[in-house]
């Protein structure tokens, strides 16, 4: 709520500085907690139809003497055909825990193994491969690290011609990547950065979206702002991922989720952003998310969300860069059209998907926050009374529905002129009566600047005087006290601290 203060209250542009400095803090310390606390996730890359040709095959425990006649089979066999089905065995063996564990503490095992991955024989490298691959989907550190001795091939295979073999080895490195700092560390030196970008001119849709994918993973990493996000930035990933993300006949959903995610990360690194909107980001971006907004009037598939997500934080995050008021940022964007895709967005979201709504509300926060523009079409296009209806939603979405609002009112006396007569009174009284603390503040912020230009405005005989059922304020003190006496603040030229300039940043999960 409001504190108390000495004497006058400071002028509003000098809160609003300290705001957003302790809005900044906050979420940088965000950022930071949720990184450490990231779920790792990993996929599992499985031939369909050679799984249902070995359905009807009982996967069981292996164990030393087992995993050793399979290798000895596959090193060898009589005939090729003996030796790769050794090895398919032994892949389907290591599906299981158990046997990973005592596969990789038997004594020359993984050397066999790599001994087969570098073979000259392309059906024993592919089920090398494989087994590779089910050790790297393995919940235990221990089992990616003793890997290590495989990642330095599973690299240089990434310039190879079959794209099957290079995305199993994608797949594979990006499990690996993600659960071991030991396989980050061999890897950097070894060139993973120009490797992967090189692939990322592939014409294969599953080694772009493979690639992606182990990017991400890479990206995610926590020494990754200071040791591989500047390593990213200076090699051609960034151009070819925002190419990727170019609405039009050759954008794959795949591909653009998972480079929108990589976008993403390297954007909440804050590492050079600058240098994403000199590529053009922001325009890319909002261009993209036109055609989405596009695509959920054509069509109720779901997923959408999946793209939709990162796009919009990436877009919210961009717009925080002081870089981009320097390069005319919000002007790369068509007013109209982003804030006709947001409200395309929020009545799909609102039925199909209501924990977007935040996502969406927060993108029309930074857009408006420093932006007459944006705030102008907010009221042409007559998007008030939606807006208010998103209040009763949850705390969350009515915070973020009621900032956007604080941002238009803040922009003077010809806009909140729009906003009062109109039905934003009653809802202001509705949410005055919330037991949310932070609900409440932020309605009475917008009521002080409603008050702050235009303080001839007075309450009609027909306003509703309500009281919240568990209210913050004392009970001897009604909503329409509050309100007037923010009238009165305004008329004799006190001045409230405003949230209505703060810029949020999404953390990097």
């Amino acid at each position: 709520m409001w504190r108390g203060r000495q004497g006058r209250l400071r002028p509003v542009g000098c809160v609003v500085e300290e705001l957003r400095c302790q809005r900044r803090e906050r979420e940088a310390a965000l950022r930071k907690a949720r990184r450490e606390q990231q779920l790792v996730s990993k996929r599992l890359l499985r031939d369909d139809v050679l799984e249902e040709a070995e359905g009807e095959c009982v996967a069981m425990i292996l164990g030393e003497a087992e995993i050793q006649q399979f290798l000895q089979l596959a090193q060898r066999g009589t005939d090729e055909k003996q030796r790769e089905s050794a090895l398919v065995s032994l892949r389907r063996g290591l599906q299981h825990p158990q046997t990973q564990q005592t596969f990789i503490w038997l004594e020359g095992s993984m050397r066999t193994l790599v001994g087969l991955l570098t073979s000259n024989r392309a059906l024993l490298q592919l089920e090398a491969a494989r087994c590779l691959h089910e050790l790297s989907h393995s919940e235990q550190s221990a089992v990616a690290e003793a890997c290590l001795p495989a990642t330095s091939y599973l690299l240089t295979y990434l310039s190879g011609h079959s794209s099957d073999f290079i995305e199993l080895c994608l797949y594979t490195l990006g499990n690996l990547i993600v659960e071991s700092e030991a396989v980050r560390r061999r890897l950097l030196p070894q060139g993973i950065v120009p490797a992967l970008a090189a692939c990322i001119q592939s014409p294969h849709l599953t080694v772009l979206e493979a690639l992606g994918y182990a990017l991400s993973q890479l990206l995610q990493a926590k020494e990754a702002p200071e040791m591989i996000i500047p390593s990213v930035l200076g090699s051609t990933l960034p151009q070819h991922i925002l190419q990727l993300l170019q609405p039009g006949p050759k954008l794959n959903p795949g591909v653009a989720v998972e480079f929108a995610w990589c976008l993403h990360y390297i954007i909440c690194s804050q590492v050079n952003n600058a240098l994403l909107i000199s590529h053009g980001g922001l325009s890319t971006l909002g261009l993209l998310l036109l055609d989405v907004a596009g695509a959920v009037q054509r069509t109720e598939d779901a997923g959408l969300e999946l793209l939709v997500c990162p796009v919009l934080r990436c877009l919210s995050n961009l717009l925080t860069e002081a870089a981009v008021e320097v390069m005319g940022g919000p002007n790369q964007l068509e007013d109209e059209r982003v804030v006709a895709a947001l409200y395309i967005l929020l009545q799909f979201f609102v039925q199909k998907q209501p924990s977007l709504l935040p996502e969406c509300l927060w993108l029309l926060n930074n857009l408006t926050a420093n932006s007459p523009s944006f705030c102008t079409s907010l009221l042409s296009m007559d998007l008030i009374k939606p807006l208010l209806q998103l209040l009763p939603v949850s705390n969350v979405v009515s915070v973020l529905v009621l900032t956007v609002l604080c941002n238009v009112a803040e922009k003077g006396r010809a806009y909140c002129q729009h906003l009062w007569p109109g039905p934003l009174l009653p809802c202001l009284i509705g949410t005055l009566a919330s037991s949310d603390t932070e609900v409440v503040g932020q309605s009475l912020e917008l009521l002080h600047l409603l008050f702050f230009y235009r303080p001839e405005v007075s309450f009609g005989p027909g306003t509703p005087v309500l009281r919240p059922v568990v209210s913050p304020w004392p009970l001897s003190l009604s909503i329409l006290s509050i309100a007037t006496f923010l009238g009165l603040a305004s008329l004799c030229g006190l001045q409230f601290r405003t949230c209505s300039l703060w810029l949020g940043r999404h953390s990097s999960k």
